[in-house]
């Protein structure tokens, strides 16, 4: 769990950095901030999903995860977790929740959480983990500095999210191939680019209601390797 908590740790601390020490910047370096925060994002997330091997499979992947993910809504769920914690501690920030969703699907998404949680658990080995530390105090910072608090609180779905894997990856790493992990890297890079559209102000992408698309490559592959035989 060092890596996990590593990482959440890194999230927390540089997010309250740019939060207070960076919060106050005037509202058109603010804008243009987040508008390059949103091109890179995209770039990262499309760059990401040109890994993919098995095109149709990532179409399917994307298509049937984000109807389970619309019908289960958990793009709502997600901002009302938000809300609810901003009243809880009696913050108005108006961004809590955006920057809580956000942060917490752009960390939780990459290919670096995927492996670098797996190598975690079954190796003993962080250093995938501490890497992805870095990159993602950079971003808190950024993220924080224009959504506010709600960014320190995305460390608690990335502990969860990487602490589950690390802890479950004995149980997991026979069904874990390169193909699968490929797979499931391209998909979540494809939901980081979403991320990235929606910094850019256009019309808004329910982005957290496709996070059910990253699993799916896994049983698609199950079921596939399963007819094989």
């Amino acid at each position: 769990m060092l890596g996990p908590i590593i990482n959440a740790v890194a999230i927390v601390v540089c997010a309250l950095l740019g939060r207070f020490v960076l919060k106050g910047l005037p509202e058109r370096y603010e804008n243009i901030i987040k508008k390059a925060i949103g091109l890179s994002i995209i770039y990262i997330g499309i760059a990401g999903a040109m890994e993919n091997e098995r095109v149709m499979l990532l179409i399917f992947s994307m298509v049937i995860g984000s109807a389970l993910g619309e019908w289960i809504d958990i793009d709502k769920g997600m901002n009302c977790l938000g809300q609810w914690t901003e009243r809880k501690l009696g913050l108005q920030e108006g961004n809590f929740s955006k920057g809580f969703v956000n942060a917490s699907i752009l960390f939780c998404t990459g290919s670096m959480a995927i492996v670098g949680s797996l190598n975690s658990g079954l190796l003993g080995n962080h250093e995938m983990l501490f890497a992805k530390s870095i990159l993602d105090g950079v971003i808190s910072i950024v993220f924080a500095s224009a959504m506010g608090l709600g960014v320190a609180f995305s460390a608690i779905p990335v502990l969860l999210y990487e602490g589950g894997i690390s802890i479950g990856a004995t149980f997991v790493k026979d069904w874990m191939t390169t193909e699968i992990i490929t797979e499931m890297s391209a998909v979540g890079s494809l939901i980081i680019a979403g991320i990235g559209f929606n910094f850019l102000l256009v019309k808004q992408i329910k982005v957290a209601n496709m996070i059910p698309a990253i699993f799916l490559p896994w049983l698609f592959i199950a079921i596939e390797t399963v007819l094989r035989f």
